[in-house]
């Protein structure tokens, strides 16, 4: 990837963000269990809400006064997983599983993105990003545990 502005990268970085909502939301309308369908759709929320951040910085906007940087664990179970394709009608532990791999390769992104900005405003942000992706990547690894294990695996 080359880019000529931050903007650019912004704006990339918000495509990804549209990608996701409309992978979880995708999930969650062919998702019957409804604590899956729910869940699916809080990670659509999460992701609008990652969007939203990435179009006010473009109009100058810099909202992270209140926001408290935490660690956040990685078990690593992506890390394991391969490459999958999205199709309609996937299993629920096949959509956990490519939900796990498209949140890490999200952090990965805001990780390099934050190492190649040059703007500590920008550099904070893209911080940001990477703990809410990191939390995410956590809460689908968490949930393709607890699955795996009620059925017997």
């Amino acid at each position: 990837m080359s880019f000529q502005s931050v903007e650019e990268i912004i704006a990339f970085a918000i495509d990804k963000e549209r990608e996701a909502v409309a992978f979880y939301e995708d999930a969650a309308g062919q998702e019957t269990y409804s604590g899956a369908k729910k869940t699916f759709e809080d990670f659509a929320k999460e992701e609008r809400k990652h969007e939203a951040l990435l179009e006010g910085l473009l109009r100058g906007e810099t909202p992270l006064t209140e926001y408290k940087f935490k660690w956040i664990p990685d078990i690593k179970r992506s890390n394991y997983i391969e490459e999958m394709t999205y199709e309609k009608g996937m299993s629920y532990p096949d959509i956990l599983r490519l939900a796990m791999k498209r949140e890490e390769k999200a952090l990965r992104l805001y990780n390099d993105l934050a190492r190649n900005a040059d703007k500590e405003e920008i550099i904070k942000i893209f911080k940001m990003l990477c703990q809410e992706e990191a939390k995410h990547k956590l809460a689908l690894e968490t949930l393709y545990d607890d699955h795996m294990a009620r059925m017997g695996d």
